[in-house]
């Protein structure tokens, strides 16, 4: 079975309080954007196991944008091994994945590929699996997960777990994105915060018209991570040179985006990749 997982973009992103579980609270819009990686996952027939190369009931493998790091610890062997435990009749399996969401870039591209495997071993192996459940157990994996099982606009909240769909018509617009290939470290970056409740709240922002989101749709992240890496708020500055009528960081960063008027030219900014990516 063959799924291509979507990545999302942050509209604002407030960090709100430190939680006594060392998680943080935070309000946000996940939107999902047409870049896309593919997860293939193909049980493992008996005759191929002599020569498998699989480890505790999961042969990973992977192509495209390179992925660092022990097979054990990625979010598709988690996946798999999550619901393993709960479920002991699931066969071994071969997980392929191929990359194209630059990874450590705010694009929640690990995030995707887990919940996907959660979703194709749900459907692979007939669970019957409620979403109720799957939401449960892609949380269980990361705070950012269960947004891929609705995989539409949604008001976050919580740690990111807390979910509901919300419409947002962005039909008229293109999403270009920008992966610099600078790498920020998640655990930094919270570092760098004063957690504070705002006076508007995102979701308030977001029912206004897009013309008003330049001024007032904030990404806590942007402020120290602008101040530690100039040439990325130089990148934010060019989208809007070009015509967006908003632009922001997505997540913690590195990567940026602009929304603009369906049929802008947009050019790659120097020393960085842009991605046109049209409406989903």
């Amino acid at each position: 079975m063959i799924q291509f997982s979507a990545c999302k973009i942050n509209l604002g992103l407030s960090i709100l309080e430190k939680r006594t579980d060392g998680f943080h609270a935070l309000e946000t819009v996940f939107y999902p954007v047409a870049l896309h990686d593919i997860v293939e996952i193909v049980p493992e027939k008996l005759a191929d196991k002599e020569n498998s190369n699989t480890i505790n009931g999961v042969a990973f493998t992977h192509t495209g944008i390179s992925i660092p790091g022990e097979a054990s610890k990625n979010l598709c062997v988690k996946a798999y091994h999550l619901l393993k435990a709960d479920y002991p009749h699931i066969r071994d399996v071969k997980i392929h994945l191929h990359k194209n969401i630059p990874m450590g870039a705010g694009l929640g591209g690990g995030s995707a590929d887990g919940t996907t495997v959660l979703i194709l071993l749900n459907q692979l192996f007939e669970l019957k699996l409620t979403q109720k459940q799957l939401l449960d157990y892609a949380a269980k994996l990361g705070s950012d997960c269960p947004f891929f099982i609705f995989d539409e606009a949604c008001h976050a909240t919580g740690r990111g777990e807390i979910l509901n769909p919300i419409a947002i018509d962005l039909s008229n617009y293109t999403i270009a994105l920008i992966h610099p290939g600078i790498h920020i470290a998640t655990p930094w970056a919270f570092q760098q915060l004063n957690p504070c409740v705002k006076e508007k709240s995102i979701l308030t922002i977001i029912k206004q018209p897009i013309e008003t989101w330049k001024s007032e749709l904030i990404n806590d992240f942007e402020a120290p991570v602008f101040k530690a890496h100039p040439s990325l708020e130089a990148f934010k500055n060019n989208l809007y040179e070009q015509g967006a009528i908003y632009a922001s960081m997505s997540g913690s960063g590195s990567s940026l985006f602009g929304i603009f008027p369906k049929g802008t030219k947009i050019e790659s900014p120097t020393a960085g990749t842009s991605i046109r990516v049209d409406h989903i």
